[in-house]
């Protein structure tokens, strides 16, 4: 694939400074056949990363599904599409590399592996995307699992949530490293110094939690006092985690999913009972005019940039794991997240940051 021919349109238009520009941005390679609106949503939304942020993108998948819909957008000369015959399910699971190996994520991990293209995003099955992408692109040297980071819209930036569901089964070596992947995310992401970070578990007292949790304590307090990458705050509990208490939530697969699961069933809970209340009354329908504007910023926020779908760290490429419900906007989002973190070389902040290695990983003598 050559890089020069795609985008032309969008360098015509933009005259010598977006050429430049457009040269230098990141190839994105978004997966066309992944998620609940695929093709449609998927290709509209990468259409608009090109058209609205100047981001460059490759479409993986079915090339007779994909190709129609760019050239119903007119974009085709804008977006070359790589095809792959095969797609993941949207139930698939671990397996799914092996079950798969022609499928549209299998194929975009293949253009970030040969330099075609320098990032992944996908609105396909999470535990699918993570297989995948996890056999295919590999982790970094000494990093024992990749994470699933997700932003919460805390002020006056994100907190970060890791692992929010790769790894179910998790070790306290894992979770000080995960430490160290959310410390490199946030600062690269979110211009976050020095990074706080925070251990979710079921009381704030040192000694609090189960076996994992109070190992992995041991482990953050040593690392965070031999090395400057971030300043451990000790434990937090669930109720912290909007509060900007820390910018680093660390936890285990498990325990971060049913906690972002959580978080969105509230959120959809409440709105849907404003929505009501608001219309209910003569009263009810002033009050909810007048603070519309009030709550349009809420969604904005939980729905703009910040919210463009979990980062999967620790790898040797990035990759942004969007919603399974995710229509164009929340792929554009996606795109964005996904260049930016390219342009802030998060795969060589990590490599930097992470702790490596059992010596790096063991609590110092007398703790053991």
């Amino acid at each position: 694939m050559r890089h020069a021919e795609s985008g032309h349109g969008a360098r015509r238009a933009g005259g010598a400074d977006a050429t430049d520009a457009w040269a230098t941005s990141p190839v994105i390679a978004v997966d066309a056949m992944g998620g609940d609106h695929a093709p449609g949503e998927i290709v509209r939304g990468a259409v608009d990363a090109v058209r609205r942020r100047g981001i460059r993108v490759v479409l993986v998948g079915r090339r007779a599904e994909v190709t129609p819909l760019l050239r119903e957008a007119g974009a085709e000369r804008d977006i070359p599409v790589v095809h792959a015959e095969d797609a993941l399910a949207m139930a698939e699971g671990a397996l799914a590399s092996w079950r798969r190996p022609r499928s549209s994520v299998a194929v975009a991990c293949r253009l970030i592996r040969t330099g075609a293209a320098e990032a992944l995003v996908s609105a396909g099955s999470t535990g699918g995307v993570v297989a995948t992408s996890t056999v295919r692109l590999r982790t970094l040297p000494g990093v024992l699992r990749p994470a699933l980071a997700v932003d919460l819209p805390t002020r006056p930036h994100p907190t970060v949530l890791l692992d929010a569901g790769a790894n179910a089964d998790a070790k306290p070596e894992m979770l000080a490293q995960y430490a160290g992947l959310g410390a490199a995310y946030a600062a690269t992401a979110h211009g976050v110094d020095p990074v706080r970070v925070g251990l979710l578990t079921i009381g704030a007292e040192p000694g609090k939690g189960n076996k994992l949790t109070r190992k992995a304590a041991e482990l953050l307090a040593a690392l965070a006092s031999e090395t400057p990458t971030f300043e451990y705050r000790g434990n937090i509990e669930g109720h912290d985690l909007f509060t900007g208490a820390v910018d680093v939530a660390v936890t285990d697969g498990f325990t971060g999913n049913v906690a972002l699961k959580s978080v969105e069933g509230t959120v959809a809970f409440l709105f849907g009972q404003l929505r009501d209340a608001s219309t209910n009354g003569l009263r009810n329908r002033i009050g909810g005019w007048l603070s519309r504007g009030a709550l349009r910023e809420v969604r904005d926020r939980l729905t703009g940039d910040n919210a463009a779908g979990g980062v999967l760290l620790g790898l040797n490429g990035t990759v942004i794991v969007a919603h399974g419900a995710s229509h164009a906007e929340d792929i554009e989002r996606a795109c964005s997240r996904a260049a930016t973190l390219v342009r802030g070389q998060i795969a060589d902040t990590v490599r930097r940051n992470v702790p490596t290695g059992r010596s790096a990983l063991r609590p110092p003598r007398g703790q053991q």
